[in-house]
């Protein structure tokens, strides 16, 4: 047990020290961009956006970070001597990395249930700075029971849409409602189509009725029927699949209710549903990356190449990342299963590993 725990504080401190390490590199790598893309802003302010941005950047390289510490943990080991002690009193290898695979396991699962939303609420704060800074229009979007509900608005006012349903690529709304605000608040124009029509840099209406409610009078009195009429948007298709914000800005604990509320709505949470089950299976994929680093680096210097088991260790660990995110790709596009495209890269990378571990220790 003293073993084990010697183990794994040691892994758990180089973990921390390598994290602090890539902390502060895209700290200041970010701070430099940031600098130069908002050369007017306050230092301060800037300071302040890149520190919302950090808790996503380094979650997102947390596997790479991962892989790293097991190497460097394994190959001071292996250096030191201590495999070979640990094997000399009749503990495998396998058993001795059980201490780290346990530390990798608990990162995992506190990088999920703890970290996630943390990191949720820092990048959509962040994205929502950067994109007011950078002048972008305001667009919200929320799905309920009722319908679709999205917000347009610039200097000269807002725009909400109210649509009964929408199609998957939110291209169309059926029964939808346009109601045009000054930027006072005060309403100026109601319209009510059947079906509106997203087109370049505009809303193409048809079966329209406009009631104008700026001047104070009886509004249907005046009310006027169209076939067709066209509302001004800067709104694109990609802006509102947006809008519903990217599934990192979502903490994990709210992503079930958020699914079951896009889905009820008839819009596609396919990438929603793979990027929660892609952090369920975090924590097993973390452990793979352990195991793929141990190995090939915690064998002793005299038997084999240290830097050549180093790099091969780090060339494996860093494809089978970017093999999981080659697979979240192909299960957001409807390629493959959202089960599999989450789970099949995690149970692979552990097979493959306990594979390699067997036959370089016991083969």
């Amino acid at each position: 047990m003293t073993l084990h725990y010697y183990f794994a504080r040691k892994f758990l401190w180089t973990y921390l020290g390598i994290t602090g390490i890539f902390v502060v590199i895209l700290g200041l790598i970010d701070l430099v961009d940031k600098l130069q893309d908002f050369p007017t802003l306050p230092v301060w302010e800037v300071v302040r956006i890149v520190l919302l941005n950090l808790p996503y950047s380094n979650y997102e390289i947390l596997p790479l970070v991962m892989i790293l510490s097991s190497v460097a943990l394994f190959v001071r080991l292996a250096r030191s001597s201590e495999m070979v002690v640990v094997r000399a009193s009749g503990v495998s290898g396998f058993r001795g990395m059980l201490s780290a695979l346990a530390v990798a396991a608990l990162i995992g699962v506190v990088s999920v249930s703890v970290l996630n939303p943390v990191v949720a609420a820092s990048a959509k704060q962040y994205n929502t700075l950067v994109t007011n800074y950078r002048g972008g229009g305001s667009s919200v979007i929320a799905v309920s029971a009722e319908g679709l509900w999205l917000r347009q608005g610039n200097a000269a006012g807002q725009t909400v849409i109210h649509a009964a349903s929408a199609s998957p690529d939110i291209s169309s709304l059926s029964d939808a409602t346009f109601i045009s605000f000054s930027p006072d608040g005060v309403p100026l124009s109601r319209i009510a189509a059947r079906h509106a029509t997203l087109g370049a840099g505009e809303w193409l209406l048809e079966g329209v009725k406009l009631w104008d409610l700026s001047d104070g009078t009886n509004s249907e009195a005046t009310a006027q029927r169209m076939d067709r009429l066209s509302v001004t948007s800067a709104l694109t298709r990609e802006g509102i699949v947006d809008s519903f914000g990217k599934p990192e800005y979502i903490a994990i604990w709210d992503l079930p209710d958020f699914i079951s509320q896009l889905e009820q709505a008839g819009f596609s949470a396919r990438r929603y549903a793979v990027w929660f089950q892609m952090e369920l299976a975090r924590p097993i994929f973390l452990m793979a990356l352990v195991l793929v680093a141990g190995a090939f680096t915690m064998r002793h210097n005299r038997t084999t190449n240290t830097g050549i088991s180093v790099l091969v260790a780090l060339m494996l660990g860093f494809t089978l990342h970017y093999i999981r995110n080659f697979a979240q790709v192909l299960g957001e596009n409807g390629q493959i299963p959202v089960i599999l495209a989450a789970w099949a890269p995690p149970a692979a990378s552990m097979m493959l590993a306990v594979g390699i571990l067997l036959h370089l220790e016991d083969g």
